[in-house]
């Protein structure tokens, strides 16, 4: 009998929180390139030039969760933002994940025993 690789991902469009089912539970954050900062650069540079670069860093930071998710068979994708929606497109789209199990949940922001709770609590079902 195989065991099923389950994974929870609380996630925004700054940040996401990974977080594998095991005994204890540890939170890997993996952080958008997309911030503040750099969105005033570049800015003052051009609207347009800002909105490419956006989508670019938001684009690496999708991708860098996909690598993520392809290591699973089972993943919930959570948080309170509809970045959780956008990865889940795109991820559809991709063959390669085709028989991963995705499931979306919308929640608030929590605490990091609360995203564990979350996590441990639906794959307990």
């Amino acid at each position: 009998m195989t065991t099923t690789k389950n994974l929870g991902i609380w996630m925004d469009h700054a940040s996401a929180h990974v977080m594998e089912i095991a005994d204890p539970m540890v939170t890997n954050i993996v952080v958008s390139e997309s911030t503040h900062e750099e969105k005033e650069k570049t800015l003052q540079k051009g609207e347009s030039m800002m909105h490419n670069k956006e989508q670019q860093q938001q684009g690496e930071y999708y991708k860098s969760l996909g690598e993520t998710i392809k290591n699973y068979d089972d993943v919930l994708l959570f948080g309170p933002t509809d970045a959780k929606v956008e990865l889940l497109n795109i991820l559809k789209a991709d063959a390669s994940f085709s028989k991963i199990k995705i499931e979306i949940r919308q929640t608030d922001k929590m605490t990091e025993n609360q995203e564990h709770a979350f996590v441990r609590e639906y794959f307990s079902k």
